[in-house]
């Protein structure tokens, strides 16, 4: 029966956690920054840049309040970025972290089309200022960037380079440049897996060594004391520029401070559901080409791994009736799922029950003592209850769920 339960009890509780699990992230925004003409193709000091290659830059949408501290890549939660195509990379002052760039030097050639990583910082510090990433439909201040503002390349095009205005790119490059500044400059900056320790040298997609068509690494970190979008409403925060003729695809994994319980907290979100720790937190939206399907919970085809509608795709109402949903779990029975174990912070209980009764959990420590003790009223179907561990020192202890006359233990760790 277990088996059959458990399957079942997947469909139901994702309709009450999921949204809990990675509302953080609210989404990530692929903004297709520009898009290389013929005139562009005629600048020979910075490299070639394909006609036709898109210069995309990709913003972490996160709620209110957060703070974006790090991106990276592990062993369970690799970093990767890739194209059917070669990444361009300005050979002459283009740089493997935004933040290194200077403003001056986004005049010359194809500078402003180099592909590189951030943490929000986009320019050199400048005076009392520091230049931020910003949607370009969401600057309003200008632009010092391309036509009058570009040296026209090494054929020295009298009209600058970076005019195009190709209709997929929005706004042109010579009205809104997506540059916008804050009175903040973050600090304490470390980087590792993209610069050569010990020769300065980038090979990866992000340096001009190479032509490659892929950045995917075990080991890479990008971190700094903590960024924030300029609105603070919105807080979308850019984390790379890309430019490239190929499709783009990628998988992210970042590091953010948010509040918890009123206390701030570093949480990690990773782009893929398996081999997760405590601490980590699944967002399919950190997955780029985004995956559709059913993402509406009131279906049974409702899968949290979808960020967006595909047509047809919910076909089973879920009307939580019991009977239907769970056939197994009607009459004197009931499972509970415990996540996440092992735990540090809250640990969620979830009991499914097919008839109404009031539920009961103790927690034992290793010794039988009991540390915790509560009586819920039940919910139709799903009961749920949010237990505070922080409390507790570390270690195994015991849950005991009981229902009527029917108990039930689990186990879990305290880390």
């Amino acid at each position: 029966m277990k088996k059959a339960v458990v399957f079942c009890l997947l469909q139901l509780c994702i309709l009450f956690y999921s949204s809990i699990l990675f509302s953080q992230v609210e989404k990530v925004i692929v903004e297709k920054y520009y898009v290389s003409d013929i005139n562009d193709f005629t600048d020979t000091s910075g490299g070639i840049v394909p006609i036709g290659s898109t210069t995309y830059r990709i913003y972490i949408d996160l709620a209110p309040g957060s703070i974006l501290k790090k991106i990276y890549g592990d062993p369970n939660h690799p970093f990767e970025i890739t194209s059917t195509e070669v990444f361009f990379n300005n050979i002459l002052d283009g740089k493997s972290f935004g933040k290194d760039l200077t403003k001056v030097s986004l005049s010359e050639n194809t500078v402003a089309l180099d592909s590189w990583l951030t943490l929000g910082q986009v320019v050199k510090k400048q005076g009392a200022k520091t230049y931020y990433g910003i949607l370009k439909n969401q600057d309003d201040d200008g632009s010092f960037i391309g036509g009058i503002n570009n040296d026209g390349g090494s054929s020295l095009i009298s009209t600058g380079l970076l005019v195009n205005n190709d209709p997929s790119c929005g706004i042109p490059l010579t009205t809104s440049d997506g540059m916008d500044t804050m009175s903040l400059t973050p600090v304490s900056w470390f980087d590792a897996g993209v610069v050569d320790f010990t020769s300065g040298n980038d090979s990866t997609i992000f340096g001009s060594i190479v032509p490659e068509k892929e950045f995917i690494s075990t080991g890479f970190t990008l971190s700094n004391s903590g960024v924030t979008g300029i609105n603070l409403d919105s807080n979308q925060i850019i984390i790379a520029q890309l430019t490239t003729k190929g499709d783009l695809s990628f998988k992210i994994n970042l590091e953010l401070e948010q509040i918890l319980n009123g206390v701030p907290t570093l949480v990690k979100y990773v782009a893929k559901d398996t081999l997760l720790v405590t601490g980590e937190i699944f967002s399919p939206f950190l997955s780029y080409p985004t995956s559709c399907g059913c993402d509406d919970p009131d279906f049974l085809e409702y899968s949290s791994s979808y960020v967006c509608y595909l047509e047809g795709s919910c076909q089973t109402p879920n009307n939580r009736d019991i009977a239907v949903v769970c056939p197994e779990l009607r009459g004197d029975s009931f499972e509970f799922l415990l996540h996440p174990n092992p735990v540090n912070g809250t640990l969620y209980l979830d009991v499914y029950s097919g008839f109404l009764a009031p539920i009961t959990y103790t927690i034992f420590n290793t010794f039988g003592v009991k540390i915790i003790e509560k009586t819920l009223d039940p919910a139709l179907i799903t009961t749920g209850e949010a237990i505070e561990t922080s409390t507790l020192d570390n270690g195994l202890y015991h849950i005991q769920v009981q229902i009527g006359n029917i108990v039930s233990t689990q186990l879990f760790i305290k880390n």
